[in-house]
Order: structure tokens, then C-alpha cells, then sequence
């Protein structure tokens, strides 16, 4: 299992709440069919303002790009990058392993399988 974390920061003149509403109703959908796994979205309270970071679990790293290349395909999510894209003005990530005594894996996502190629 691997674990990927998105980290976006917004344009300061972005309404959060804007941004979180096209992505919860046209965005999201598409990503949970596709991808599914989300482990967790969330937003700054302090640090970096205007950040938002998401978890996802993927099977390895073929099963992420199998799903991210789907994901690209698809016309619904393609017609939210053109609204949202705009709205952001860092994104990073990073793919992560969890380690053999992380709880998330096999308590959030059975369907995943065991953690095969824990740290």
C-alpha cells in the first residue's frame, strides 16, 4: 500500500468555501469513483493559509497510475480542473509507505489487502 499527499494552496483572492463547494459536489464524486481510497481532505486552521491537504491510499504504484490515467479521462472531473485548477496556486505531493505498526491501512481500507512492502 502506498499513501499520496496532496497539499494545495489557494490564490489568496479565493473564497475557500467556493473552491470546497465545486470540488465536493462536481470533483469529488468522479474521485471516489475512480481512485476511491481517500483517507481524509483537510484545510488549515494555522500554518500555511488557504492549504488544503488530501490522502490517498492506492494498492502500489501501478494501481495509482491506472487510476489517475482514468481519472484524466473522464470528462466530469476534466470539467472541474477547468474551474478549480485556476482557484490554486501550489500543489505538491508525495508518496508515502506506512510503516508495519500504522494503524490507518488495514483498519481504514480491507479492500486494499494486506500491507505488503511495509517499512
Amino acid at each position: 500500500m502506498i499513501v499520496e499527499e496532496r497539499i494545495y494552496v489557494l490564490h489568496t483572492e479565493v473564497k475557500l468555501k467556493e473552491y470546497l463547494h465545486i470540488y465536493e459536489t462536481e470533483g469529488l464524486p468522479v474521485q471516489l469513483e475512480i481512485l476511491q481510497g481517500l483517507m481524509g481532505y483537510f484545510v488549515t486552521e494555522f500554518g500555511t493559509q488557504n492549504q488544503l491537504v488530501h490522502l490517498w491510499a492506492y494498492q502500489d504504484l501501478e494501481d495509482r497510475r491506472r487510476r489517475r490515467a482514468l481519472l484524466h479521462e473522464n470528462a466530469r472531473w476534466l470539467g472541474c480542473l477547468e474551474k478549480i485548477r485556476p482557484m490554486i496556486m501550489t500543489m505538491e505531493n508525495r508518496l508515502m509507505y506506512p510503516t508495519s505498526f500504522s494503524p490507518l491501512p488495514a483498519a481504514m481500507f480491507p479492500a486494499l489487502g494486506p500491507v505488503a512492502g511495509s517499512l
